[in-house]
C-alpha cells in the first residue's frame, strides 16, 4: 500500500506554491523520469524542468534513482521521495510574544485564560472536541489540548492518553471539576425531567460535534436508555461549543442540549444538573517550558478566583497532575 507523507516545513510548502514544480512532483510520484521525459509531457524546454528540479531536489523532495548511459548518452531518472504529501501548516503572526495552539474541548475559562495571558504570549484556539484534539496533539498541529472524555469502566482521559501517546511522556492536568447537565428554554415549557425527554418528538435537541466529550456522554447514555439515535429530534443538529448550543436555545431555535451548566447560566437558561466530570490539559513533556506562562497562571489565586466565578465550576483539583 502507499503512503501519504505529511510536509510540515513551510520552505517545503512555499516551494510547492509554485504551480510548475508541483506538476512535476506529481508526475515524478506517478513513475520516474529523465529531464528528457518530463519536458517532453509539460512541453517545456530541459534547462527549464533542470531549473525547478534542482530546487525540488535541494528539499529533499525528490531524487535521482536510476542513472542509465546509453551510447554516449547518460540519463538520470528522478523520482518523488513519497507516493503523495499531506502538506499542513499553521500561520501564526509575526510577534515578540510566544504562539501557542490550545485544540480540544471547549470551556468556557479557556478564553479567560487567553485574555489574562495576553501579554505575554498569543493563544489560539482549535475547538474541535477532546477526541480530535488529542489526534491533533498526536500529528502536532497543537501544543496542548484539552479533554474530557470517559471510558466505559467510569475513567476520564487517562486511558485515551495512553492509547494514543505509548510512546511519547505526557502531562495530564487538571483544569477544573465541572457541573453538565441539560439545559433547557427558561421556564421549561416543555416539561423536561430527564435525558429520556428529548425523545419526544416535540422537543428539538442540539447536538455537539462528534468526537467531544459531550457527544460521547450523550451516545452512551442513550444506548443505555436503548434510545435509538434516529428517534431524537434535532441529533444530527450539531454545534462545536457549549455557548452556541445555549444561544440556539436562548433564540428558540432549540428546546434542550446537554452542556456545561456555568453556560446555561450565562444565556439565562434553566438546568438540571446530570453529573461532574473532569476536565484536564494534556501535553506533551517536551511542551512544558512552552506553555511555563500557562501552566503557572492555573496554578494562581486570581485563576482559581476566575474559575470560582463560573457557575458549576469545583477547583478543588485545579492545577494538579493525574498520573498516566
Amino acid at each position: 500500500m502507499k503512503t501519504v507523507q505529511p510536509v510540515q516545513s513551510f520552505d517545503k510548502i512555499k516551494l510547492l506554491a509554485d504551480s510548475r514544480r508541483m506538476d512535476i512532483l506529481r508526475l515524478l510520484m506517478a513513475s520516474p523520469a529523465t529531464l528528457t521525459h518530463l519536458a517532453r509531457t509539460l512541453k517545456q524546454s530541459p534547462a527549464w524542468i533542470r531549473h525547478h528540479t534542482l530546487a525540488l531536489e535541494s528539499a529533499g523532495l525528490i531524487e535521482v534513482s536510476e542513472t542509465r548511459r546509453t551510447g554516449k548518452v547518460t540519463e538520470k531518472f528522478y523520482r518523488a521521495n513519497a507516493d503523495a504529501l499531506l502538506l499542513q501548516e499553521i500561520i501564526l503572526p509575526k510577534t515578540k510574544k510566544p504562539a501557542i495552539i490550545f485544540s480540544g474541548s471547549h470551556d468556557i475559562a479557556i478564553e479567560d485564560i487567553a485574555d489574562n495571558l495576553s501579554r505575554h504570549l498569543n493563544l489560539f484556539s482549535i475547538p474541535v472536541g477532546s477526541l480530535d484534539g488529542l489526534v491533533n496533539l498526536r500529528q502536532g498541529l497543537c501544543q496542548i489540548s484539552g479533554a474530557h472524555l470517559l471510558d466505559e469502566n467510569g475513567e476520564y482521559n487517562i486511558p485515551f492518553v495512553r492509547r494514543l501517546f505509548p510512546d511519547r511522556e505526557m502531562e495530564v492536568i487538571t483544569l477544573a471539576y465541572r457541573t453538565q447537565g441539560l439545559i433547557l428554554t427558561g421556564g421549561n415549557p416543555k416539561g423536561i425531567k430527564k435525558v429520556a425527554d428529548i425523545a419526544n418528538s416535540k422537543v428539538r435537541f442540539v447536538n455537539r460535534n462528534r468526537g467531544s466529550g459531550t457527544r460521547l456522554w450523550v451516545d452512551l447514555e442513550l444506548k443505555k436508555l436503548g434510545i435509538p439515535a434516529e428517534k431524537v429530534n434535532g441529533y444530527e443538529t450539531v454545534v462545536k461549543t457549549h455557548n452556541e448550543a445555549a444561544s440556539l436555545i436562548e433564540t428558540g431555535r432549540a428546546d434542550a442540549a446537554i452542556g456545561l451548566q456555568a453556560a446555561a447560566h450565562k444565556h439565562n437558561l434553566d438546568f438540571i444538573p446530570l453529573f461532574e466530570e473532569r476536565y484536564d490539559f494534556v501535553l506533551p513533556i517536551e511542551q512544558k517550558k512552552n506553555l511555563n506562562p500557562l501552566l503557572e497562571y492555573i496554578q494562581t489565586a486570581d485563576f482559581r478566583n476566575i474559575l470560582n466565578s463560573l457557575t458549576g465550576y469545583n477547583t478543588k483539583h485545579s492545577g494538579e497532575q493525574v498520573a498516566v
